[in-house]
């Protein structure tokens, strides 16, 4: 799928949107929307999406990164989500295999804990089950001799043993694009930074929304047949106010630290010795993040950030286990975090104990709300959106509407090949070598010679992002022709991770970077002072923390 997807690619979805009636419009371009924009354009509904920020730019990309059959959901019961988890699972990694990847899990069992050596084995052997014995790789019990063998930096003192099991990480951003340029290559009409303003009614039911293109002022109206509220922690704020709050948000926060300070080499399961939560440590090239924090949050989705008390939370969480690494605040390298749009409940229980189910809701102005769920089963949620909407279609006019879009076996951009290898050799006899080239097929699976072209072409678009990081400097032309990408924020952040993963967040390199693609996308002198002082935000954002804790220190 190599179909131009670009700031002209937006201009005209705009205009489209501006002149013609939709038959579906989609607010919100995270996972969710994006899924529900690419299932009803396959379905050959005319669909239009738009999102006041980027693609993925709230939750969708401030995950823990995995896409999993919920382990820790079989305390709490949930074993049908379980079960569609695991199918969702097998299902992403056939669709986008260069997105979505096994991972193996550590589970040490330590004397006294609130997970005992049977325990864990029955839940294991249940969680294969409820999987029909489809996970990745069954699950194998280990001695504490083969625990210190796979994660030597593990405490050993009270170890009584563990468990290897699969599950999948993903690059939450990547997969959020992936299914907004499938939902366009269907045919909906897909902006990004277009936000909706305002809900149109005629005759007491919602019939569109004024809208402004955020990059231009520019003011519009989008006219639907049906429109859909999938702003995950967003919704209520952006509900129409004819129903009862949907949604219980709770921030999940994470940390970045350089993986050699922790010498994991797997996933590694973790019960939080403070307050008794599941978390992990998780091996991202040569990071390590650990999360997540689950915690009640009044906060603003646009406002929230990793805090100095989630920070020595997770940071404490880890050296209980990795009592050798003292990982401290000066270790951590980057912070993110997300609200989880959890669904609303009468009783006030843990957060952790708030059910991941989903619920869709039509209000009685017609508005369909989206609530809940987990980016594993954003396909499912998806698709029964869909067939709410294809119903209301169908009653309105008798169209004949597909009961449902193959959307389980259409691979995503970049996934239509069965062996990523054969690509990544094609790209080490370009002259690349492995390493480039595994990152290179891990970014953009059968499309990575898409951007080794650009390389090609000159010479210079070969250079590193930032010095010591595999980006290149063709990703970020390539992401603006074919994925969208307005911003400096959209770039480095989401596009690339740079962001997160060098020293100093690219701010050494961000003038000059401001500089070069400012050529391309035609920004003056004014713009690119703007680019700039947003990404600094960004990075200010990601260290507020120290920020906290030195102003706490002067205060005491």
């Amino acid at each position: 799928m190599t179909t131009s997807f670009n700031q002209e690619t937006r201009a005209a979805s705009i205009a489209t949107m501006a002149r013609e009636t939709v038959d579906l419009l989609v607010i919100g371009g995270g996972i969710t929307g994006c899924g529900i924009a690419r299932d009803a354009a396959m379905r050959g509904i005319r669909t239009a999406l738009i999102d006041k920020g980027d693609f993925g730019s709230g939750t969708s990309s401030r995950t823990s990164r995995l896409i999993h059959g919920g382990l820790r959901y079989l305390e709490t019961g949930e074993w049908r989500l379980v079960l569609q988890a695991s199918r969702e699972r097998r299902i992403l990694l056939r669709i986008a295999p260069h997105l979505v990847r096994p991972r193996s899990f550590v589970f040490p069992v330590y004397a006294g804990g609130r997970v005992s050596r049977w325990k864990l084995a029955a839940g294991l052997w249940l969680y294969d089950l409820l999987a029909l014995f489809g996970n990745v790789r069954p699950h194998r019990r280990l001695s504490k001799r083969e625990v210190l063998q796979a994660e030597p930096g593990l405490r050993s003192q009270g170890l009584k043993g563990g468990a290897r099991y699969f599950d999948a990480q993903c690059d939450d951003a990547r997969l959020v694009l992936a299914n907004a340029r499938s939902a366009h290559y269907y045919g909906a009409l897909v902006a990004n930074y277009v936000e909706a303003t305002e809900f149109l009614t005629a005759g007491g039911k919602i019939c569109g929304v004024r809208a402004v293109d955020r990059m231009t002022g520019r003011e519009f109206t989008i006219r639907a047949l049906a429109v859909v509220n999938a702003t995950g922690p967003w919704s209520d704020r952006v509900g129409s106010g004819s129903r009862a709050p949907l949604l219980r948000p709770t921030k999940g926060a994470h940390v970045a630290v350089r993986r050699d300070r922790l010498g994991n080499r797997e996933a590694v399961v973790m019960i939080s010795p403070i307050d008794g939560r599941v978390m992990f440590i998780l091996p991202w090239g040569e990071l390590s993040y650990i999360g997540t924090t689950d915690t009640d949050c009044g906060e603003s989705p646009d406002e929230v950030r990793a805090t100095a008390a989630d920070v020595i939370y997770l940071l404490r969480s880890a050296n209980a286990y990795y009592p050798a690494a003292r990982l401290s605040l000066r270790d951590v390298l980057s912070t993110w975090a997300g609200l989880r749009p959890l669904l609303r409940s009468d009783d006030q229980r843990n957060p952790s104990q708030v059910t991941r189910e989903h619920k869709i809701v039509e209000s009685p102005d017609g508005l369909v709300t989206v609530a809940g769920g987990k980016l594993t089963t954003y396909r499912l949620m998806a698709a029964e959106a869909v067939d709410l909407v294809a119903r209301r279609l169908h009653q309105l006019d008798g169209r004949p509407i597909p009961k449902r879009a193959p959307t389980d076996r259409e691979p995503l951009p970049g996934g239509e090949a069965r062996d990523l290898g054969v690509i990544a050799r094609e790209i080490e006899e370009q002259g690349f070598s492995s390493q480039a080239a595994a990152y290179l097929v891990g970014q953009y699976g059968t499309e990575a010679m898409a951007v080794v072209r650009l390389a090609r072409s000159d010479k210079t678009l070969n250079r590193p992002v930032v010095p010591g990081h595999p980006a290149i400097l063709a990703e970020l032309f390539h992401a603006i022709e074919r994925e969208m990408a307005l911003t400096l924020c959209d770039l480095l952040i989401r596009r690339t991770h740079v962001f997160y993963e060098t020293d100093d967040h690219a701010v050494a390199a961000a003038p000059v970077l401001v500089d070069l693609v400012g050529e391309v996308l035609r920004w003056d002198a004014q713009r690119k002072a703007a680019e700039l002082a947003a990404y600094l935000h960004e990075v200010e954002r990601t260290l507020a923390f120290r920020e906290e804790i030195t102003a706490g220190a002067e205060a005491s």
